[in-house]
């Protein structure tokens, strides 16, 4: 019996995906404008293959973001610290959720991919532990004070208000070190203006998705990306900016001129300081960025 002939079918080529070049905005006031000014730079991956534009934020850019915070500190500075806690806790959900895109980012910056992990774990542990922290610090630092008087005296902390903040540069640092000093700053009720890192500003572009899918309100971060010699000194300079985090500053000279610029409204200044490689939480980190303030209560007859 004869046996049908086989079909041959000629291999398909392989269509090549088509790549999507990528150009990264700035985060102001809970949406993603693009510079006033324009202007972008190229990222480069750790084999110098182009991977995104970033937007070069201007001064202008920084002046609004620092409106945008101010605006908004007033909300989340009067947020009970539950709530606080509750959208400190959504943070880190939805940065786990989006875990392997964080690690991909991070080995396509120069991180091995074990070290990655690392980094990605240890900023949603301290997102985590500030997310615990929120209605604890304030029974740690406040106390009552005893006078001998007829009356209380209680000590309470209060947010400082509008923070800067440049965010650490170290190498394998971008995102931990993102979390390490965002978190003690909102956890209080302050809001920020953060100067991405230079070195691989990816990792903060992609949180700033994270805050926009969170419960956290428009304008308490808002995120630059750009140079530090350029934004730094307008915002050491702006008088509605309470205090400033020299956290990513590695230069001593520049470091010492933005304390002198600050000293023009007497803002709190935070000098550049290193981190531990695993960092989750330093309850003197939350009180660089608090105010005690002293209650008075009279005692009844």
């Amino acid at each position: 019996m004869a046996t049908a002939p086989k079909k041959t079918t000629a291999a398909r080529p392989t269509a090549k995906r088509l790549g999507v070049p990528k150009t990264y905005k700035l985060y102001i006031g809970g949406k993603f404008p693009r510079s006033e000014s324009g202007r972008s730079y190229e990222l480069l991956d750790a084999k110098d293959a182009f991977l995104a534009n970033v937007s070069q934020a201007s001064r202008k850019d920084a002046r609004d973001a620092v409106q945008a915070a101010r605006k908004a500190v007033s909300g989340w500075s009067k947020a009970t610290a539950y709530n606080r806690g509750q959208v400190l806790y959504r943070i880190a959900e939805v940065l786990d959720g989006r875990r392997t895109q964080f690690i991909d980012e991070l080995v396509a910056a120069g991180s091995t991919a074990r070290a990655a992990e690392a980094e990605v774990d240890a900023a949603i542990a301290t997102w985590v532990f500030h997310a615990g922290f929120a209605d604890k610090y304030s029974q740690v630092i406040g106390s009552t004070n005893p006078v001998a008087a007829p009356y209380f005296n209680f000590s309470l902390p209060e947010p400082t208000g509008v923070v800067a903040v440049i965010a650490p540069q170290q190498a394998g640092f971008s995102l931990r070190g993102l979390a390490a000093t965002l978190a003690p700053i909102l956890v209080s009720g302050n809001s920020a203006v953060v100067v991405a890192s230079e070195l691989n500003p990816l990792s903060a572009i992609s949180f700033a998705e994270v805050l926009a899918t969170s419960d956290v309100p428009g304008g308490v971060v808002n995120v630059l990306t750009g140079f530090v010699d350029e934004l730094a000194p307008g915002l050491a300079k702006h008088m509605d900016v309470n205090a400033i985090d020299l956290a990513g500053v590695e230069d001593d000279t520049l470091a010492t001129a933005l304390e002198v610029d600050a000293a023009e409204n007497l803002k709190r200044v935070v000098r550049p300081r290193t981190f531990a490689a695993r960092h989750t939480g330093d309850l003197a980190e939350i009180t660089r960025f608090t105010e005690l303030k002293t209650v008075w209560h009279p005692i009844g007859v």
